[in-house]
């Protein structure tokens, strides 16, 4: 199980109760047997200091010694006193700051975070993207404006709970209390969990990977395996530490929060699917293009375009050909020229874009294979039908919500042992993860499209012939990294 201790050195006042968690004193957490030996353990430092050596810095640096989940970590130590960092802040944030700050009228505001929280229900977002960029139980951001009318993030520190003002106490144990009791299962669970996982999931995501009822059994396959699963959202940045795996069921993608996340994951040592090496690789098709060559992976001919080799590129693939920007998805950014207007219109708004596309030979099918893979073999076989009247599997052409065709899934077995083999290999060159692998047949050999990081699993599709089992295999395979680590 989980152990929650609250490390402090002034226990006096954290004398209120928080369910499942124990408040210990320093010198208790770092002197007491019995407490080394702990196993998933996490450990919210509420030390006054955490200057060089003392009792507080030691918390945090002996807690990773042990394995334990400390927050803050030392480096969340080191970056708070980093000024330099504070000039970094994202632009997203920095909008954040000006719009939460903008009814100020002093030239100076301290904000103080509490369990990503703050007292002020209109400063909370702020609060906990602080938290999330600085992980620690306790802050106080302080904020200056120049003579630009304009706000920036002057100092952050983390604060003890002798530092919390005496009005505030009531508000921060209920924080706390909230804190550490969300997520809780209402059901009584049949074995206690060695794990924990989180589960992150965007629910505004128009095609996302795994609809509820797929995460639901995803939740419950977990608990099979001795994990406790909940979902989270991009705004639990902050709280990656606390677990020992992360599960990424939102769309990916590189410049945006699903691989801050994963890096994030992947640094704590937690065990994550999709990997960050797996996001990067699967979401460029310019990658792709030269991973399937390297590695002699059957495609339909390519052409990586530049502007240098941009007026040679019909010679080699003929009309009509596809145009694919290097990070398209679900057939958005990817483009069918069938005339030389077409393609020199398409070529030039599309290298505007990246330096580098792709071009390929158009490759008709009424379907194409999907085969999802997990640990180097196969796990489900789809065939995802194009869209009616259209050359994709999602249609964007109309107004309003794409449309998309319909498929089915079949027994790996009843799948052509030829396609299943091909996209084992192109799996194979991207990682050991989760993956999706799409195949056409050109003539009577597969051609692999693409592989995807992140690939659907719904309810009713992708699971119809194994139902609980895939669920249950995905999550057998977390316990088996989460085992090995």
């Amino acid at each position: 199980m989980n152990h929650i201790l609250l490390v402090t050195d002034n226990p006096d006042r954290w004398n209120f109760h928080i369910p499942s968690a124990t408040v210990v004193t320093a010198r208790q957490y770092l002197t007491d047997p019995q407490i080394q030996r702990l196993r998933h353990c996490r450990v919210y430092n509420l030390c006054r200091h955490y200057r060089y050596q003392s009792a507080g810095y030691y918390v945090s640096l002996l807690a990773e010694a042990r394995g334990h989940r400390p927050i803050p970590k030392i480096t969340t130590l080191q970056d708070l006193k980093t000024s330099s960092i504070y000039r970094d802040i994202s632009s997203d944030l920095d909008d954040l700051i000006q719009k939460s700050l903008a009814p100020l009228q002093s030239d100076s505001f301290t904000l103080s975070i509490y369990f990503t929280r703050n007292t002020a229900k209109r400063y909370e977002r702020l609060a906990r993207q602080l938290f999330n960029m600085f992980p620690a139980p306790l802050l106080r951001a302080e904020f200056k404006r120049d003579a630009d009318h304009r706000w920036s993030l002057s100092n952050i520190s983390p604060i003890s709970g002798a530092a919390v003002p005496p009005e505030h106490q009531e508000t921060v144990e209920r924080f706390a209390c909230e804190y550490f009791s969300r997520g809780n299962l209402q059901v009584r669970r049949r074995i206690q969990p060695r794990f924990s996982m989180a589960i992150l999931a965007d629910p505004g995501d128009p095609t996302p990977p795994s609809d509820p009822k797929a995460l639901q059994r995803f939740i419950r396959a977990a608990e099979d395996q001795s994990i406790e699963a909940e979902l989270i959202t991009r705004d639990d940045y902050g709280s990656l530490a606390e677990y020992d795996a992360l599960f990424i069921r939102s769309t990916t993608v590189v410049n945006n929060y699903t691989f801050r996340f994963s890096r994030r994951a992947q640094s704590e040592g937690l065990v994550v699917i999709d990997d960050p090496d797996s996001i990067v690789r699967c979401a460029n098709k310019v990658f792709l293009a030269e991973s399937f060559e390297r590695n002699h992976v059957p495609a339909p001919k390519t052409v990586i375009v530049h502007k240098d080799n941009k007026n040679l590129v019909l010679m080699q693939l003929g009309l009509p050909c596809i145009l694919k920007q290097p990070d398209s998805s679900f057939s958005q950014g990817v483009v069918k020229v069938k005339t030389r207007e077409e393609y020199e219109a398409a070529i030039d708004a599309l290298l505007d874009k990246s330096d580098l596309i792709i071009a390929q030979e158009f490759v008709p099918t009424e379907f194409d294979w999907r085969i999802g893979i997990l640990d180097r073999a196969p796990l489900y076989a789809c065939r995802y039908y194009m869209a009616r009247g259209h050359w994709q599997i999602y249609d964007h052409s109309k107004k309003g919500s794409a449309r998309f065709g319909r498929c089915d899934t079949l027994p790996v077995a009843d799948a052509p042992p030829d396609v299943v083999q091909t996209a084992l290999k192109a799996a194979h060159a991207i990682g050991d993860g989760l993956y999706g692998v799409d195949v056409k047949m050109l003539g009577d050999r597969p051609v692999v499209i693409e592989v995807n990081d992140n690939p659907s699993i719904e309810s009713g599709i992708e699971d119809h012939v194994l139902k609980d089992a895939l669920y249950d295999t995905v999550m057998a395979s977390f316990r088996r990294r989460l085992e090995s680590t």
